[in-house]
């Protein structure tokens, strides 16, 4: 675990920096003659990087020192801080911390600031923990989860975690700010964790869900300060024109980096309040594409100064979070996190170092993943032995041949919008139709052993037949299937519980993909390769099912989730996401906000 205050010099290594960088005692490390991105001002120095220990000592003129233990040649190449990752959930990665550390740092990503919601929901407190400890050299830095469940009301979800926890871990050394919240709460339970994160010194990182005038101002006044969300130009500039700094996400979902920088002269009043986010960018996309060093060569790509895009992965989000006295930026008494880049917009590493160690070298990391998980982290889906005739059922007049529902369309990656589909009906069953893509949905408990579901309606899978499952409905986790049909959505389910949890595609009877996900059923400890590998199979039995979303697990995860506009839906029903109160999915029905009975909609 991070404890940010260990990774401060102590005082006998304050001692040891003093007397290097007053040129008493020789540096362990020179990293020597290297362009260097300035701590202060937007220059590329002329310096040598003297390290002792864990931390810099100082920089000094090329040459200046002559001796050191250990000389890294920088010449003809940039030096530039560790990149930080300023908001994801690890286990959207698919990947335990020791397994993405040994991706993402021979990238150059060295901190990741990350809200372990998942592993509250399947673990509670102890999933929290898990989600921050690695011995690997990656630091990780916590978002507390602001509520598990999200909604006593509107899900069962799995573990418990009392508002009393979630503040206390407002004041731990490991805790950066409170995770992201609900924008729609307007309680005295969240405004009172609000203020108990102003009062501990913390960010409040936002999840703004594209809202704007006064609902956005709403939210912002609780002393939300960042948000991943904004997606567009005038978004950025309206939160950044109130305070905030946007986290521009690049994730498996929607890669904000495109529409963002390819007008520089509109979003150019912002861009020293940017930062950047591989929120909910699963392994493959890691692996092919990169993880922060990807937002750099966008950023440069669409014609963004190199120097200011490395501040934007480096200097922008420590001094924002609070970060500037221990890491982000090359500095006396920081922790010596750095990397050589010979083409600054390639962005490809040759060397990384954290704490004073090489621990990278030409894409490839030098450590192994060594972690120990504890035996609890498995078995964690617990479905019946045998699962409810009526698990999907939507039943209606038996005499009509169609019936009118309450669907959503994907939009934006994870967005959602309502809209009303004509669908036929089969025994006073209503079914999907994907000569509309209009296809069946159900979130299915897997933490109660119940197999409660809820059902809705769903567009823009575009599956012909069979169906895709996931044990990642977000932020519960429990199990989310899509489908061509009712068989082939009980198929996938069944096999998720044979296999403990993961991502599965199935067809005509026959299981065509699996992705092992072991761990919560959200990650695996595998070697990442053959998790991407895994996953790039996954996508491809997906695609030839007629599927057009490029990653469609890791969007079916986001069906669910009720706090972002205009539906969600969670193993009791389906959601409103402006009212947070449940809705028919059958139309003629209650479309007020008054909400309906808690049962509604679900099975057992």
């Amino acid at each position: 675990m991070t404890e940010l205050t260990d990774l401060l010099p102590t005082t006998d290594e304050l001692v040891r920096l003093r007397a290097v960088a007053a040129g008493h005692t020789a540096p362990d490390v020179i990293v020597r003659g290297g362009l260097v991105q300035s701590p202060g001002t937007e220059e590329w120095l002329e310096r040598d990087v003297l390290i002792a220990g864990r931390h810099i000592a100082t920089l000094t003129p090329w040459g200046h020192v002559t001796g050191a233990t250990t000389e890294i040649d920088a010449r003809g190449a940039h030096v530039v801080p560790g990149f930080i990752d300023a908001h994801l959930h690890i286990e959207y990665t698919n990947l335990t911390p020791g397994e993405l550390a040994r991706l993402s740092v021979a990238r150059g990503t060295t901190t990741v600031l990350t809200d372990p919601n998942g592993a509250a929901n399947v673990w509670g407190a102890a999933g929290m923990d898990l989600l921050l400890q690695t011995g690997t050299p990656l630091h990780v830095f916590q978002q507390v989860s602001p509520t598990t469940p999200t909604s006593a009301d509107l899900e069962l979800g799995g573990a418990v975690i009392s508002e009393e926890v979630v503040r206390g871990r407002l004041h731990d050394d490991v805790t950066i700010t409170l995770g992201e919240s609900n924008p729609f709460d307007y309680g005295d339970v969240s405004t009172g964790r609000f203020r108990e994160a102003l009062v501990a010194g913390r960010r409040l990182t936002g999840h703004t869900a594209a809202q704007t005038h006064e609902s956005l101002w709403g939210y912002l006044a609780a002393g939300i300060s960042d948000d991943h969300n904004a997606a567009t130009v005038d978004e950025v500039l309206e939160r950044t024109r109130l305070g905030a700094m946007i986290t521009v996400m690049g994730s498996s979902l929607t890669d904000n980096t495109v529409p963002l920088f390819a007008d520089l002269d509109a979003i150019a009043p912002a861009l020293r309040h940017l930062s950047f986010c591989a929120d909910d960018k699963h392994v493959h996309d890691l692996h092919t594409e990169g993880h922060i060093d990807h937002h750099v060569r966008q950023a440069i790509r669409f014609g963004v100064d190199p120097q200011l895009a490395y501040r934007m992965a480096t200097t922008q989000p420590a001094q924002y979070y609070r970060l500037d006295q221990v890491l982000g930026l090359l500095a006396p008494s920081r922790l010596a996190d750095l990397q050589i880049i010979p083409d600054l917009a390639d962005v490809r590493p040759r060397t990384v170092i954290v704490a004073g160690e090489v621990v990278a070298q030409d894409g490839a990391a030098l450590f192994e993943n060594t972690d120990e998980l504890p035996a609890w982290t498995r078995g964690t889906v617990r479905l019946p032995d045998d699962l409810p005739g009526d698990l999907f059922s939507v039943p209606t007049d038996a005499d009509a041949d169609t019936a009118s529902v309450r669907a959503m369309e994907m939009y934006n990656g994870y967005f959602k919008r309502a809209f009303t589909a004509t669908l036929p009906v089969r025994g006073g069953e209503v079914v999907s139709d994907p000569t509309q893509d209009v296809l069946k949905i159900a979130v299915v408990d897997r933490h109660q052993g119940e197999a409660l579901s809820g059902i809705g309606f769903v567009k823009g899978f575009g599956l012909r037949r069979g169906a895709i499952a996931i044990t990642m409905n977000c932020p519960n986790m429990n199990i989310s299937v899509v489908g061509a049909d009712d068989a082939s959505m009980r198929l996938a389910v069944e096999e998720l519980g044979r296999m403990d949890g993961g991502f599965v595609t199935v067809a005509d009877g026959e299981v065509v993909a699996r992705v092992p996900l072991p761990i919560g059923g959200m990650m695996s400890d595998a070697p990442f390769e053959e998790t991407a590998a895994a996953l790039a199979a996954g996508h491809a039995a997906t695609h030839a099912l007629g599927c057009r979303i490029p990653s469609p697990y890791i969007i079916l995860s986001f069906v669910g989730l009720y706090v972002v506009p205009d539906l969600g839906l969670t193993e009791r029903g389906l959601i409103d996401a402006a009212t947070q109160q449940f809705v028919d999915v059958l139309l003629p029905g209650p479309v007020d906000a008054c909400g309906i009975p808690h049962n509604h909609g679900s099975h057992s």
